[in-house]
């Protein structure tokens, strides 16, 4: 539950969580007496012996805050600081609502509140009621990952541990109650209180009761419900912090600060890890920024396999980049075999974005940055939009799609939820437009989807063409002549008497299933056409020992300039991802593309712009089960003549000079 705070606290402090008795790992007793509340007291501090803690500033939510509490007024010796969220304020029984009064008799009603209650929830009632209880602790709008999330740890828990942990609580079948009143007014070390003003499960005059009782501060936050460090995630960690160092009263770091006409002007360039594609846009966009503007400096907060692409181009990459999440690794671990959630990934990805803001967030505070270019940092722009205040100079957004979509396979539920996320976005946009001093579109506005962002909502093409500045696409290279493609041919050692396939996937490991059955295919597309010659790209995080040897084709590790292979051979086949797809469609290759199942980007927004450019042939991944209808696919594409609109040539250069503007 304090995933999204530890990342960021554990670059500046010693951080332990632990799961409390009944959740998680740890186990679960059984009777209220187990659950009672000084054994959770003593259980934090049995933690803090084990891993030899001697001193802590102690983080709770809710009855956690309470239990923290506990610990302070028996140990003040063992706890430095106390911060606590949405606490109790004198009482183990919430505020909000009639529950004690109806947990432990049998229920007369189970609508609302009433359904807080024990013999319910044993009796079949208690799936109902986590799905009311998480609504009310995120009572703000858009919360359908918070209370996701939570409805799943409250299942891994059930209904029996609940409901004896609740009986623990609030001192019943046996279990000793204790006196929170008594217990705040002995709490002597500093406290923070920090509680939504709608709270529906801990009322606000819980949390000023706790504040005013123990001496400690309070930060209400307006409109904000139960669960702030889930829900506001940013503001959490950087009070959590900012307590943390006041109550060590560590001194800061030295500091430097420089005259603002003394100041060289700062680019820092976000660019997305998931794939190559967004570095090879981006340093284009860069090198047409430096023509126009030799004196920018550009520096790059960057992840693998990003970092590769821009050492080998000799650029300055931030020293803060070695604090980022892996955004690769996340979306790798959720694929399957050629299929991948594009949408769910992301969506659960809401830690490692949690995290990766702050570390801008924190290189922003430190250092003077005249301009941020964000190309699909999606944290970036949520968290900005969500914490406007934490903006400090321009911030330009470059996408080449618009709109999260649902998948067939996610049926209604992922309808709803996409909708949820763009219409959330939307009142971002309109109630905060100047967090963005530019939004870019790469791509001209035919390539942007028709249809809605949801029911009830705009037009996705309409709104975006009056959201953004559109800089037609970059591809990063000129495409060659055939003179140029010859000679491209003979350094590359393609022969010319070959038919060359060029099969490629991108910057993460989620098309190695791609590569192993066009790898299974060559023997039946050779038979067919002896002549042809496979060039099995893996890219930069599939290790090319790991694909089965085959006659007939050679497999590469990554290739920096890969748009030069793609412009060279006969023929490709590739994952779906848009910038290998319009390289292909600038250098007039034929090319299959095969997207990933249930990727909404590539089989919506990328065949989309594909299908006006009347580039490629798309390939269900299901025809390359079977060699011989992949082979017969294959030299189709071969024998058909090139249909491709010509790509725009001057996108870079359109792109920087909207950014110059900023500048």
């Amino acid at each position: 539950m304090w995933k999204a705070q530890v990342p960021h606290l554990a670059r500046h402090h010693r951080v332990v969580t632990f799961d409390g008795r009944g959740s998680g790992e740890s186990d679960r007793p059984e009777g209220a007496a187990a659950y009672a509340n000084d054994e959770y007291a003593a259980d934090t501090l049995a933690v803090m012996d084990a891993v030899g803690v001697g001193a802590a500033v102690l983080v709770g939510l809710s009855s956690g805050a309470a239990w923290a509490a506990q610990v302070a007024a028996a140990r003040p010796d063992r706890v430095t600081g106390l911060v606590a969220f949405g606490p109790p304020g004198g009482s183990w029984s919430p505020q909000a609502h009639h529950e004690v009064g109806t947990f432990a008799d049998p229920p007369q009603s189970t609508e609302g509140w009433s359904a807080y209650n024990r013999h319910h929830w044993l009796g079949g009632g208690y799936d109902d009621f986590v799905e009311f209880f998480f609504a009310q602790m995120y009572s703000e709008p858009h919360s359908t990952r918070q209370r996701e999330e939570s409805a799943e740890w409250a299942h891994e828990v059930g209904p029996r541990v609940l409901a004896d942990a609740t009986s623990g609580r609030l001192g019943l079948d046996g279990a000793a109650l204790t006196d929170l009143a008594a217990v705040l007014d002995e709490v002597r070390c500093p406290v923070l209180v920090v509680h939504g003003t709608d709270d529906r499960v801990r009322a606000p005059a819980d949390g000023e009761a706790f504040a005013q009782r123990t001496g400690g501060s309070l930060l209400l936050v307006e409109g904000a419900g139960h669960g702030v460090p889930a829900r506001d995630p940013v503001l959490a960690t950087r009070e959590i912090d900012r307590f943390a160092r006041q109550v060590a009263r560590s001194g800061e770091p030295g500091r430097r600060w420089t005259r603002a006409l003394s100041r060289s002007r700062e680019v820092l360039v976000l660019s997305s890890p998931i794939g190559l594609g967004h570095a090879r846009r981006d340093l284009a966009v860069v090198r047409a920024l430096r023509e126009q503007r030799p004196d920018v400096r550009v520096r790059w907060l960057a992840q693998d396999p990003v970092t590769r692409a821009l050492e080998r181009a000799g650029e300055e990459v931030h020293p803060a980049s070695a604090w980022l999440a892996s955004e690769s690794a996340h979306v790798e671990a959720a694929c399957g075999e050629h299929d991948l959630d594009a949408f769910d990934a992301i969506r659960r990805m809401d830690d490692l974005l949690v995290t990766n803001f702050l570390v801008l967030d924190e290189v922003l505070e430190r250092e003077d940055v005249d301009l941020v270019v964000g190309d699909e940092a999606w944290e970036t722009d949520h968290f900005l939009h969500e914490n406007p205040e934490r903006k400090r100079g321009a911030f330009a957004w470059l996408t080449d799609f618009v709109g999260w979509l649902p998948m067939p396979a996610g049926g209604e539920q992922q309808a709803a939820l996409t909708a949820d996320y763009n219409a959330e976005m939307l009142e971002h946009r309109a109630r905060f437009p100047w967090v963005r001093d530019r939004s870019v579109f790469v791509g001209s506005p035919d390539d942007v989807v028709e249809g809605t962002f949801g029911p009830g909502l705009p037009g996705i093409r309409a709104w975006t063409e009056r959201e953004f500045d559109f800089a037609g696409y970059v591809t990063g290279f000129t495409p060659p002549g055939e003179e140029e493609r010859v000679r491209w041919r003979a350094e590359l050692g393609f022969g010319a008497e070959e038919t060359v396939c060029v099969v490629a996937v991108g910057g993460t490991s989620v098309g190695a299933g791609l590569l192993r059955r066009v790898l299974a295919a060559v023997p039946a597309c050779r038979r067919a056409r002896p002549d042809l010659r496979f060039v099995v790209v893996a890219g930069p995080r599939i290790e090319p020992s790991s694909l089965p040897a085959t006659p007939g084709a050679e497999v590469l590790g990554w290739v920096p300039d890969l748009w030069r292979h793609l412009a060279a051979c006969d023929v490709a086949v590739v994952q779906g991802g848009l910038t290998t797809c319009m390289e292909l469609t600038a250098s007039r290759t034929p090319f299959l593309f095969v997207p990933l199942r249930n990727h909404f980007e590539q089989n919506i927004h990328v065949r989309h712009r594909l299908e006006r450019y009347r580039a490629g042939t798309h390939l269900p991944y299901e025809e390359l089960l079977e060699p011989d209808a992949f082979a017969a696919a294959l030299l189709a594409t071969l024998a058909a003549p090139v249909t491709a609109r010509p790509v725009e040539t001057d996108g870079a250069r359109r792109a920087a000079s909207l950014l110059l503007d900023l500048l």
